[in-house]
């Protein structure tokens, strides 16, 4: 803490009120928390805050984080209309001439749910040639290759060129060949991005051997966020044989590092129109018409079991309703802990459910403000209960936010915007009842921490030019307020008592 053991914070407001307050950290953690000059604080280096608002650093329960890192340096499709418009984008970029011999143009973002017209291979053809193209969706669930791009991800041969679930995400690490040098400069670049929108920490979901590509990071000076790794079926032997439980800290990584959650995706999503439905999908006949069940029970069950014996808290993917009442059968029949990740569509008799089982909902309120038209197609007649943060948080079910990295940003105050106004872009608000309020909002992106710093607990905080509380509009957050919590201006963010970001 340059050059003393303490720092003292001066003149720092707390959320929602006006008396200045000092806040002394010593040893990574908050030591007191007093009124304003009256604090003894020895020999520490002092920061006036000169009023702005202080609260625990904020949290991500749910990114990708190598993803997002890749995402940030890829072409961005998240705008596109049509496969036309996405042909044109990629017709653009190659005339830029700025790929590799042998590179492929990757593409992320699309969303082909409400488009016009097909994409296909041919159309991609058309505009790329020989050059290797791969275009995955905003929710990673599906992609969308030239010719030369199914070669390149080892594929010879296909009908349209649009690989979904299975067909892709065993493929999905094939546009991620990027030396690990260069992918750790990515993730650092980042978490310090994170970090300067007050974010003190993730739980990294990625699909990959994640505790080794921690332990690399941390061991080569990463040092900008809290981690809780997860772990997926093809490490869980490898996790469970050493021992490790969530929660754990890994050594040699400043106590940075934690196991985090077993993670198990059971169906798809509703863009591609694979989330596992009680009811099909409009226009769909067959087997699939309302959904993929990628991990049923009877696997399901027995994995749970073994991530639970072995101390590990569990995170399961489920976004149709089908899919949510079959992973609280799961979390019912094994008596595991954890979370549903999205839980977007729910039956309102499992509201009751995750209460009773004490199983979190892990949501990414900014995936209704995305997702809010193919809903209304897709699930006509059901949005009612589709993304229902309100009525889950009335059933006491214990919420926490996140983005799904790289499916939205980064950044807590746009979940926190989205869940306390369900509206963007100056629309109205979609489905109005299913809002939570700020307060709730905050508290769910404070990793349990409540809004106010507490002595013993961990010097993890953010410092902003505004109040959160002073900027929420009269309409409970829609319009200005909401907008004003979107760009919510952070000052600084301290990790274990050192500054991650500072603009003062």
């Amino acid at each position: 803490m340059s050059g003393t053991d303490a720092l003292l914070l001066a003149d720092a407001r707390l959320v929602g009120r006006t008396d200045g307050v000092d806040l002394l950290l010593r040893d990574g953690r908050v030591a007191d928390v007093a009124p304003a000059g009256t604090l003894d604080a020895g020999p520490a280096e002092r920061i006036e805050l000169a009023g702005r608002t202080v609260l625990p650093g904020l949290w991500d329960k749910h990114v990708h984080l190598t993803q997002w890192a890749l995402v940030r340096r890829r072409l961005d499709l998240s705008g596109v209309g049509s496969a036309a418009e996405a042909a044109a984008l990629v017709r653009a970029r190659l005339g830029e001439g700025a790929l590799e011999p042998g590179a492929a143009l990757v593409g992320y973002g699309f969303r082909d749910g409400l488009w016009p017209d097909v994409p296909t291979a041919a159309l991609l053809d058309a505009v790329a040639g020989d050059v290797p193209v791969v275009l995955v969706s905003g929710d990673l669930h599906c992609a969308w290759l030239s010719t030369a791009g199914l070669r390149y991800v080892g594929v010879d041969t296909h009908p349209t060129g649009v690989l979904r679930e299975s067909e892709w995400l065993p493929l999905a690490s094939a546009v991620d060949r990027v030396a690990d040098e260069l992918a750790d400069t990515w993730v650092a670049d980042a978490a310090a991005a994170a970090a300067a929108r007050g974010v003190v920490g993730v739980v990294d979901l990625e699909i990959t051997d994640n505790r080794a590509a921690w332990h690399r990071r941390f061991a080569g000076g990463f040092d900008a966020l809290r981690v809780r790794a997860g772990v997926w079926t093809p490490w869980l032997d490898d996790v469970l044989a050493a021992g490790l439980r969530t929660g754990d800290v890994l050594p040699g990584t400043g106590g940075l590092l934690e196991q985090g959650p077993y993670k198990v995706v059971m169906d798809g999503s509703l863009n591609t129109r694979t989330a596992y439905c009680h009811d099909a999908y409009p226009g769909m006949t067959g087997p699939e018409a309302r959904g993929i069940l990628s991990v049923p029970p009877e696997e399901l069950v027995p994995l749970m079991k073994r991530a639970h014996y072995g101390g590990l808290r569990c995170a399961i993917h489920a976004i149709g309703d089908h899919a949510n009442a079959l992973a609280l059968d799961a979390f019912a029949a094994t008596g595991a802990r954890g979370s549903v990740e999205h839980a977007q569509l729910l039956d309102d008799t499992d509201l009751a459910r995750f209460a009773e089982l004490g199983v979190i909902a892990s949501v990414q309120p900014e995936h209704a403000m995305d997702d809010r038209d193919v809903a209304d197609r897709h699930w006509a007649g059901r949005t009612g209960r589709a993304f229902p943060y309100g009525s889950l948080a009335d059933a006491g079910v214990v919420l926490v936010l996140g983005s799904d990295a790289p499916v939205a940003a980064l950044d807590p105050w746009v979940a926190v915007a989205a869940a306390v106004s369900r509206a963007r872009d100056g629309r109205d608000p979609w489905h109005p009842e299913q809002r939570i309020g700020l307060r709730a909002a905050l508290e769910a992106s404070t990793d349990g921490r409540g809004l106010y710093p507490a002595p013993g607990g961990p010097a993890d905080l953010v410092v902003l030019d505004l109040d959160p509380l002073a900027v929420e509009a009269d309409d409970g957050g829609a319009g200005a307020g909401a907008d004003a919590l979107r760009k919510m201006p952070v000052a600084g963010t301290l990790l274990a008592g050192r500054w991650t970001h500072r603009t003062f």
